[in-house]
């Protein structure tokens, strides 16, 4: 059978097989490549998602093609992974790319926005409707070929020293929220502040932040943040599925073979579903432990979360009006998201709220 028809025939599922890669491959080349990630090593679901990638395309390759992993500041600074993968520093990189929405705020579409797709939503809309094809064009002007690589699933509202009790009470806080939430954050009175995860916990400690989010109960038990602001609010209105990119250098990527390109498709795919899985599988334990140790929950109030939304669609239409990038995404994005959540209305939010309030 010949090497390429095989790749065609069996699709992801074949690819998967680690038993029959060997076979596959045992032509190519050796190669060696160097992920850097804009997470620390000490998270190991947003780290972690880069060594489990790696070590399905090395499984894959029979070790052929062997990807070497790197935290923030081995290779490149944590918000210095769009350049790096752009110029060729390093071949490929995992990020959230929402970090870059300084550059364009197209980025924060490949990751999340406030009051935007879920999880289910995200990956729906990049592989059955016209996310990967839009936000590849849109990629293709920094060099750079995508690949959805891990979701954490609906975040957590971060840590305050105090309860927010109302818009009023949220008015002037400087608070450490992730990428494209902070332009929301500020409309509505906040003082966004931009911190890569691994200074958050000495920012709050020494005071120059009143607040931060990270991501969910499982990563902030491990950062430590409710030793030092116990108020952990929810939900992360800015976050309902925020993605994690796999972010290739185009002349890389042109350079791999057919089965090669399978493979990595392939790898990113199951990392995907893995980070997911993950964060579904470890939260609720982490969610205990965490109240355990002192940590007291809050709802964000009613005028804050309306406050908010109305202001972020507000903000999204001036966004369209001066960005084209954006508009040509987003038009399609917002569409996806209306139809979605129609759906979800009639059976997961049905679903979900019923067994919300049953006792098990």
């Amino acid at each position: 059978m010949e090497r390429r028809s095989f790749v065609q025939g069996a699709g992801l599922a074949g690819v998967l097989a680690a038993g029959v890669a060997p076979a596959i491959v045992h032509a190519q080349a050796n190669l060696r490549w160097r992920l850097t990630s804009s997470f620390p090593k000490v998270l190991d679901t947003l780290f972690g998602v880069n060594d489990v990638f790696a070590q399905k395309v090395k499984e894959l390759t029979g070790g052929k093609f062997q990807i070497t992993t790197h935290a923030p500041g081995e290779l490149v600074p944590a918000l210095g992974t769009i350049d790096a993968v752009k110029d060729g520093t390093v071949e490929m990189a995992n990020t959230a790319p929402y970090y870059y929405f300084g550059k364009d705020e197209t980025f924060a579409l490949s990751c999340a926005i406030p009051f935007g797709l879920n999880s289910r939503q995200m990956t729906a809309w990049y592989f059955e409707g016209n996310g990967l094809k839009l936000m590849r064009d849109f990629y293709r002007t920094y060099n750079i070929v995508n690949f959805p690589m891990g979701n954490t699933g609906a975040q957590m509202g971060g840590w305050f020293r105090k309860p927010i009790g109302s818009l009023a009470d949220f008015k002037g806080t400087k608070f450490r929220v992730g990428g494209f939430g902070g332009k929301v954050v500020e409309r509505i009175g906040g003082v966004p502040q931009n911190i890569p995860g691994g200074e958050i916990y000495q920012a709050l400690e020494k005071g120059t932040i009143d607040a931060a989010e990270w991501v969910g109960p499982y990563d902030d038990f491990k950062l430590g943040l409710y030793k030092v602001a116990p108020n952990y609010a929810y939900p992360g209105w800015w976050e309902g599925g925020p993605q994690r990119d796999l972010h290739i250098n185009m002349k890389a990527w042109d350079a791999l073979s057919a089965e090669n390109k399978a493979i990595v498709e392939a790898a990113s795919a199951y990392a995907h579903v893995d980070m997911q899985a993950k964060y579904d599988g470890k939260n609720a334990a982490s969610l205990k432990q965490l109240v355990a140790g002192g940590a007291k929950l809050f709802p964000f109030p009613k005028d804050l979360m309306d406050a908010a939304f109305k202001e972020a669609m507000a903000l999204y239409s001036e966004i369209s009006a001066k960005n084209a990038n954006w508009k040509k995404v987003y038009d399609d994005y917002s569409a996806f998201r209306r139809d979605s959540n129609l759906w979800f209305r009639f059976t997961e939010a049905t679903f979900d709220d019923f067994m919300q309030r049953q006792k098990l």
